[in-house]
Parts: C-alpha cells; structure tokens; sequence
C-alpha cells in the first residue's frame, strides 16, 4: 500500500530570541516601549544598524518595499548599535531616523546590549524572529531582501497554519514633522549668481538661497521620493548630496539613493539624468559604459578635477569619474575593499569617500568611515594626510600624523593651499596645512557639519544638524585641540594564539542554489592591522573556510574579512533565473588570549549550526 500523505516540512533551525534590550529607549513608537512579548503573533526583523554605514542605509532601502507589502504581519526593529562616540548620543540617532525616512520602531542600544545578545558582528546584520519567538535566520550585509521576503511568506503560511500567526496594524508611530525651511541638508554650492544652491536631503529637493545664505529663493523637485527628470515642480530626487558646477553653467548633482547623477540647468530649473540606471551596484557588474546604461552605488559627492566629474561612490569605497564628452563613467580609483591603503589608483583602499574639493594639483576627500583626509595627486596616486584606519578616530590636533578625526563628511579648499574639514561627528570645523603638516581646529559647536563654501572672506558652513547655513569669518588663529581619542567600542573577540579557523557560514535560501555557471561562486579575501598578526592565512580565495596561524608575539588587532557569495533561483523550467549577491565585510577585532576560541564563526547568511549544536549539547 503506498503512502499519499504529504512529505513533512525540513525542521528549521530555531533559537530562542533573547530580550531586546537598549538604554536609549525606543523610537517612532509614540513614547511606548516595547518587549519581544509584545510582538509575539508577528514576523520580527531585528536590523542591526549605524547611521554612519552606508552598507546600512542600503539595506534600508531595500527593506522598505518588505516593509509596504508585509505590513500586517511583519514588524521591523531597528536596532542602533553605535560605532562612532557620536552615535551613542540619544539625540543623533533620533536626528538620523528622521533624515533617513525610517519608518519602523527603532531601539536606541548604545551600550550594544541587544547587539551582544544576538552575538552579531556586523553592520548591516539582519535577524529573523519567527511568530513564536524563535531566532530562524541571520544575514549579515545586505542584498538578502528577497531572501528574507521568501521565508516571511514561508513563515506566514506556517503559522497561519498553525494558529500562531497575528496580522494587524505594527507598533510604528510617525513623529511630527518639523517646519523648518532646510531638513538635514547635504552639501551646497555657491552659484556665480551669489545666491546658493542647497541639497535639501531629507526633502529630497534642491533648494536655491538668496546671498543672506537664509532666504528661500526657489525649490527644485516635488519633494516625494523619486527619479523623474523634468522641470522643477516635476522632477524627483531621492536623498540627492553633492553639488558641482561644470564650465556650461549646470550644475551635476550626486542624486545619492537614486544611485545617479543628474544635471540641473539653473536657468529653467529642469533636471535631466547624466550617468545611473537608478539600479544599485552589484560586484560582477560593468565597471564603465555609457553613463546612462552603468549602474552606480550611493554617489555621495562630485568635483571637477583634471576636465572630469569625479565621484565619490560611497557605496562600494571607490573614486568614479564621468567624462562629459564621451558621456562615459568608469572607476578611477579603489578595489571595492573597505579600508585605509595608499598607492597606485588600482591598488588604493577607501571606506565611504564622501566629500570632495579640487585644487589644480589634488583632489582631496574626506574618507568618512576611515576618519581620514586623503588625496589623489595628477598620476591617480593615493596619499593619506590624516588618518590611520576604521578602528580610531577622536578629536585631536597637531602633527599630522598624529591628528585625529571624527567620520568628516566634507572638504572644502581654502585660498592658502590648505584645506578645511567638516568634521562631522566632532561637530567642527578643521584644518590642514600641507606646508607644515599640521591640523589646527577652525571652529566648534557646529551640528553634524557636511560641508562648507567659501563665500569672500566667509565660509558658509551646512549644518546639517541644524537645518541650516551658517556664515563664519575664517579666522586668522585657530583653536588647538589636544586629546580626544576614541576606539570603537565593541569588545574584542578572545582568540588562542597559532591556528584559527575561520568559517564563513553562507547557506543559499530557499528556492536557490549556488550560481556556478562562471566558475566557484564565493570569495573570501582576508587580511589584519597589524599584518604581522597573520602569520599564515591571509590574501583571497574562493573557499569560505579557512585556517589561520595567529602570530603569538601580537596581543591585539583587527582581522579584516570581506565575502562574498552569489546564488540563483533554482527553477529548471527558467532558462534565465534571477541571480543574487550577498556580499559583507566584517573588521574583528581580536585578543589573543591563552585559552582563547580556536574558532571564528561568520554569519553571512543563515544559521552557524556548530554553534547551535554546542549549545543544545
């Protein structure tokens, strides 16, 4: 006698979810604080997340159509968990969760309490919290949002199902909108007219301002989220940043979200696309082409340097330039690797350029997530001014080599050869002397700076905090600030010394498989600060598992770890399946302690089942 009854569902791996835990209280909740208790019925996404992390701002961009269409039954948690000493601050999370359009609670964790609970490692981590409580997915980077929205569907059916499933309307409370003329504007440009255009970022607009840097002298774009060309009223940005202008009088504006550059004619107001697809930047994709057919990623800020566009392209960690005559963008400086490393322009790591000013010899830039300012010379090398790396950063003057900065977001050329930093999270304004080599502090009690122009004897100062311009007479002495310094505060990973073995965990999601068809589909590219603390190890190859030989004369470091796995959907009867990258980098920091872990597990997508299985040993 055969049996017809239906094949059991494959048990799905489950943790109990800890408690989510942060001192900061919770947002865009209307005041009510909330427990996991309270969630119970509902499909919880917990997204581990930093306002200064674009590879966070992406993913939540990508949540946000999950969002729209599972609105009864999913509810996602922000989670805050600060690298930077200003994003522990209650006020600036609050200010980020507005200038990004978050619209889900959000639990301020500046202590990283939840984080330490959910033993994650990275930004963007993404956790998936079935109706009954239970931990049943973990992705780290982003680009897993189709992933996730197939196993919601999953888990709604299941639990529909089974009776644990409570659809109704989510926790989230939309604060009152603020009537101010600027909302966290970007960057701004002085036009030859005297007046002054400002990207309005949260407003998704371009504002025009009178010479008083004050008065509203006209507004381009409809202010909704969007990538339409057209005249003012019409036209829409998304998120737009920096501001350039080119010899013919228009003006190039790095319409960040929108991953493109547009061009603004300031005598009609109208808007067209000069480079983007309004698709995201995935590694395997074309890296020049006609502007309008080559996709980009999180543009952030534009200069004219050497008769061409440069753009900082904070979202893969490269210097782009487009080309107006040919009409052309390629890459012109960066590997994709996230980090501080100077040299040939091919060779050069950044981590989130996002601000940019040309001089007839250097482009400078502010490398944000590095806390650096850098410089690209005529030959497309690479030099570093200030800054040593991801991990340190404070607020400190003097020498150069010892100066410290907080995530700068711009940097603006002054008429003596130096250069002054909006030093962002220091809420200042700083600067370098390449003739002494020192870093001296142009101003203070400035609200999370992101840009500055010069405008005569001033420079004009974005506020972005602040929403608004602020006017400052550059001053002939400035402040010294002495000693501020910082580390990032995660706690390091207790490691023994000699061999470690390294396992990336990436698991295809369901409904897809490895893309094999061009060769191995993963990536693993390893390295550490100091490079003596890998005596054995480092470098790039295509297994996610790897044995590293810890240098036992070095106490402490970071191991710097970027893969990256690419999958498709597993459907034979498709002769062109949709495919999937699912990329992160994770900087770890490591204790090499005598009886320390011989084993480092890292989450890019799905559960690390070593370690479920020790627990439930």
């Amino acid at each position: 006698m055969s049996d017809t009854s239906p094949a059991p569902t494959p048990r799905r791996a489950r943790v109990r979810a800890p408690e989510l835990i942060g001192k900061g209280g919770w947002l865009n909740t209307g005041d009510k604080q909330y427990t996991l208790a309270d969630l119970r019925g509902r499909i919880v996404i917990l997204d581990f997340w930093t306002f200064c992390c674009i590879n966070c701002l992406h993913v939540l961009d990508e949540l946000r159509e999950l969002e729209e269409s599972h609105r009864d039954t999913v509810v996602i948690i922000g989670v805050h968990s600060p690298k930077f000493v200003h994003e522990a601050e209650h006020q600036a999370v609050v200010d980020a969760v507005e200038r990004y359009g978050v619209e889900h609670p959000v639990l301020d964790d500046p202590e990283l309490a939840t984080w330490k609970q959910y033993a994650v490692r990275a930004w963007p981590t993404l956790v998936v919290i079935d109706p009954e409580g239970y931990v049943v997915a973990q992705h780290a980077g982003e680009g897993h949002a189709h992933a996730i929205a197939r196993l919601v569907e999953e888990l709604e059916a299941e639990h529909e199902a089974k009776g644990t499933l409570r659809r109704g309307d989510g926790p989230y409370v939309p604060p009152e909108p603020e009537p101010t003329a600027l909302r966290f504007p970007g960057k701004a440009l002085l036009l030859p007219t005297g007046n002054f255009l400002v990207s309005d970022t949260t407003r998704h607009q371009l504002v025009e301002l009178a010479e008083d840097a004050e008065t509203v002298v006209r507004r381009i774009g409809s202010g909704e989220r969007g990538f339409a060309d057209g005249p003012a009223a019409e036209a829409a940005f998304s998120e737009p940043q920096g501001l350039a202008l080119l010899d013919d009088g228009s003006v190039v504006v790095a319409d960040t979200v929108n991953h493109a550059l547009r061009r603004l004619d300031p005598a009609t107001g109208a808007v067209t696309t000069l480079a983007g697809t309004g698709r995201q930047w995935w590694q395997g994709s074309p890296t020049s082409g006609p502007a309008r057919e080559v996709d980009l990623s999180s543009p952030w800020d534009v200069a004219v340097f050497g008769g061409k566009v440069w753009i900082a392209m904070a979202g893969v960690h490269q210097l782009w330039a487009y080309e107006p005559e040919s009409e052309t963008v390629a890459v012109a400086a960066g590997t994709t690797n996230e980090g501080l490393v100077d040299g040939p322009a091919d060779e050069a790591w950044f981590a989130q350029p996002s601000g940019l000013a040309a001089t007839v010899d250097r482009l400078w830039l502010a490398d944000s997530e590095t806390s650096a300012l850098r410089w690209v010379d005529l030959d497309g090398r690479v030099h570093t001014a200030v800054g040593t790396g991801l991990f340190d950063f404070g607020h400190r003057d003097g020498e150069a080599g010892q100066a410290l900065l907080q995530h700068p977001l711009g940097v603006t050329a002054l008429p003596d050869g130096s250069v002054a930093v909006s030093d962002t999270y220091n809420h200042a304004l700083r600067r370098y002397d390449p003739a002494t080599g020192q870093v001296t502090t142009l101003a203070t009690d400035l609200r999370e700076p992101s840009d500055a122009v010069l405008a005569g004897d001033d420079i004009v100062v974005v506020e972005s905090a602040r929403h608004r311009l602020t006017r400052l007479r550059l001053p002939e002495e400035a402040v010294r600030v002495e000693s501020v310094a910082h580390r990032t505060q995660r706690a390091a990973t207790e490691v023994a010394p000699g061999s470690l073995r390294l396992d990336v965990i990436f698991q295809a999601p369901a409904g897809q498989k490895l893309d094999t068809r061009y060769g191995p589909s993963t990536r693993l590219l390893v390295s550490s600060t100091p490079p003596e603390l890998l005596l054995k190890g480092d470098g790039a190859d295509t297994d996610l598992t790897r044995e590293l030989d810890l240098n036992p004369a070095v106490p402490e470091g970071v191991l710097h770890v970027s893969a990256m796995a690419a999958s498709c959907d597993d459907d034979p009867a498709n002769e062109y399946p949709a495919c999937h990258v699912h990329q992160q980098d994770w900087g770890v920091p490591l204790r090499l302690t005598e009886g320390g872990a011989n084993r480092l597990p890292l989450v890019l997508a799905g559960m690390d089942q070593q370690d479920q299985e020790d627990q439930e040993a």
